[in-house]
């Protein structure tokens, strides 16, 4: 068989190129109009500041989230304070300068979540202390950036569940004119690309029966993901524990 001739090839060639260029070039803008949106998104201050929950859950990360969450304790916002993704052996004087707060209040209101490891994990722990405890509200605090990502997991897998936001705003993330900052920059884009991953692995989940809510512990028994009630500590782990 007989090749078309050479001038035949090169258009074909460059045909192709056409095509692959101008779909990196279309995905490239979708890509770029996503992440003004998301910029856009974060939350630049804090809604209903007042208003009070059953929980607040801090997401590990950050000082700032910790002093916000213990403030808000001891401004009486919610009755018990959760902290999500703590290390094992870390102590609760150690993140909240008990020094700083009242013992009696720390002791009786702090409980400490020791299997999250991400945003995911975060989600998956918090929920299952939540409808442990029969909680219907809480007030989320971590970071404005990270806020986005939090609110997709944590509603994807407690949709009955009242979510305050709670943002807090690091001083070495910049927001505003986040262009002139590369390490803002950097840090919001990879937040918008695992914030894109997470909506489009729920999107697939919930296709499924039942698909995201498969790490919350059932009344049949406890999946392979929910933690367990060891994997929390604190001074008052739960009240069903007495």
């Amino acid at each position: 068989m007989n090749k078309p001739p050479l001038s035949v090839q090169h258009r074909r060639r460059f045909r192709r190129f056409r095509f692959l260029l101008s779909t990196l070039i279309v995905c490239g803008l979708i890509w770029a109009a996503g992440f003004v949106w998301y910029v856009d998104y974060i939350p630049k201050t804090v809604d209903n500041p007042t208003e009070k929950t059953d929980a607040i859950v801090v997401l590990t990360g950050g000082s700032e989230r910790l002093s916000e969450g213990r403030r808000l304790l001891v401004d009486g916002l919610a009755d018990k304070l959760f902290i999500s993704g703590v290390y094992r052996g870390v102590e609760v004087d150690e993140l909240l300068s008990v020094g700083k707060s009242d013992p009696r209040l720390i002791s009786c209101c702090v409980v400490l979540g020791h299997v999250a490891e991400n945003t995911r994990g975060n989600a998956i722990e918090t929920a299952v202390w939540m409808y442990e405890e029969g909680y219907q509200s809480l007030r989320i605090v971590t970071a404005n950036y990270h806020m986005p990502r939090s609110l997709l997991e944590f509603k994807s897998l407690m949709p009955d569940v009242e979510i305050i936001a709670h943002p807090v705003f690091p001083d070495n993330v910049k927001i505003d004119n986040w262009w002139r900052f590369p390490g803002s920059t950097a840090l919001i884009a990879s937040e918008y690309n695992k914030y894109v991953f997470a909506s489009l692995r729920n999107t697939l989940l919930n296709w499924l029966p039942n698909g995201d809510r498969k790490a919350l512990r059932s009344p049949g028994g406890t999946s392979g993901d929910a933690p367990d009630p060891d994997d929390y500590s604190a001074s008052n782990v739960s009240a069903k524990d007495g």
